[in-house]
């Protein structure tokens, strides 16, 4: 760990400091371009656009140009550190998006003391960008701003620890149930974390044909004679009168899908789970049960995680890079959840096709084929870029 510290902190600092710069797309070495670029050539497009707002896309880089934006209250596995120490975080989810899918990013990070002036600072913005995306804002705040943003501007707006892990997890439990010959409409689903993470995959699970849902918080089940439960899980919450805690929901599971802490599922709870169960420990960087432990237990688990170090890594950047590049190609006004149906079921389908020899390479493997090992494509498969992406623009 001393290593990686070390590593991580030199990759941040060297050469230059942060991993993001801005380079110009047009030459600008003569007067003559000089000219163009800014006066007086400037004047026409300003002119067009004053003329016609959807020039903006003609002439500026709104259209492929989404800010990544946060307030640091829910930085990935460490908590509130507040928007300064989220910028490495919202630098890397640049990185990736410009990676994978070609797309400009300017990172934003938000000292705001209430959701609503979040809200404000971010619609004040909006008119420099093609997309939003959301990033690291702790619920239930999270579920307020996305749909106020929603409500107010014209572009796309997305908060990736919603729906990029609720795309990732439909594509991934699509072909694990089929592998463990079991359909989404009959299985027995078990969530452990209710949160933004939780509910969006549970939500969009449903719309795809899940009709066995139980959500489970650290309180217990949710039923609906509770009274903590706000807005977005409350319509997740089953009737009162059956299961009430973890162990209960368990029994008979046909699926895990933990997005809360480590170590948070007791592992004796897998033995009363449904022949060939699926579980997905996706907390990170600890899972709710280590793969190893797990398969101690019982050797008919397919299993998931949300680390690169383990088969099956559930991971949000095989999501939101291709996605918003669908969106922004078909100019799209929102993402939809026909939207994020159609990137589950392409990231599905890529997972059962033959994998490239370069795949294979990038990762030191002489061969990786759909299986219980393999259920969801690895983050560089060049066929990302073009499949999801197509299909997101079609749903669009």
């Amino acid at each position: 760990m001393d290593d990686l510290k070390k590593r991580a902190l030199d990759y941040h600092q060297f050469p230059v400091p942060g991993k993001l710069s801005v380079e110009s797309s047009k030459p600008c070495t003569t007067q003559d371009d000089l000219s163009l670029a800014y006066t007086p050539g400037v004047a026409e497009p300003v002119r067009e656009i004053h003329a016609d707002p959807a020039n903006a896309y003609k002439y500026t880089n709104k259209g492929n140009l989404v800010a990544v934006i946060t307030d640091g209250t829910a930085v990935l596995g460490l908590g509130n550190m507040g928007a300064l120490a989220s910028k490495p975080v919202m630098e890397g989810k640049a990185v990736l998006f410009k990676r994978f899918a070609g797309i400009d990013v300017f990172d934003i990070e938000i000292n705001a003391k209430t959701p609503d002036e979040f809200i404000e600072t971010v619609v004040n913005i909006s008119p420099t960008f093609g997309g939003i995306n959301l990033e690291d804002i702790a619920a239930p705040h999270c579920f307020y701003i996305e749909n106020e943003l929603k409500r107010r501007l014209d572009i796309p707006v997305f908060h990736d620890d919603q729906h990029g892990t609720a795309v990732i997890v439909a594509a991934s439990l699509l072909n694990a149930l089929e592998l463990q010959g079991k359909t989404l409409p009959t299985a027995k689903i078990v969530f452990l974390g209710a949160g933004a993470a939780g509910c969006s995959c549970a939500k969009l699970l449903k719309l795809m044909g899940a009709t066995n849902v139980t959500m489970v918080d650290r309180t217990g089940v949710l039923d609906t004679d509770r009274a903590d439960l706000h807005d977005n899980n409350r319509e997740l919450a089953i009737a009162p009168g059956g299961v009430t805690t973890l162990a209960e929901a368990m029994l008979g599971a046909d699926v895990f899908i933990g997005v809360s802490a480590k170590n948070a599922l007791d592992a004796s709870l897998i033995k009363g789970m449904a022949k060939n169960p699926v579980i997905f420990a996706l907390a990170n960087p600890d899972p709710e049960v280590l793969p190893s432990v797990a398969h101690a237990i019982r050797d008919d688990i397919l299993m998931a995680t949300g680390r690169s170090d383990f088969p099956n890594q559930v991971n949000n950047a095989l999501c939101f890079p291709y996605l918003f590049r669908g969106a922004l190609d078909a100019k799209a006004r929102q993402i939809t959840d026909k939207m994020k149906i159609a990137a589950a079921h392409a990231l599905s389908a890529l997972a059962r096709e033959p994998v490239p020899q370069e795949v294979l390479e990038a990762y030191s493997l002489k061969e990786l084929k759909f299986g219980r090992e393999y259920i969801i494509p690895k983050p560089f498969d060049p066929r990302l870029l073009a499949r999801v992406s197509k299909a997101v623009a079609g749903a669009a």
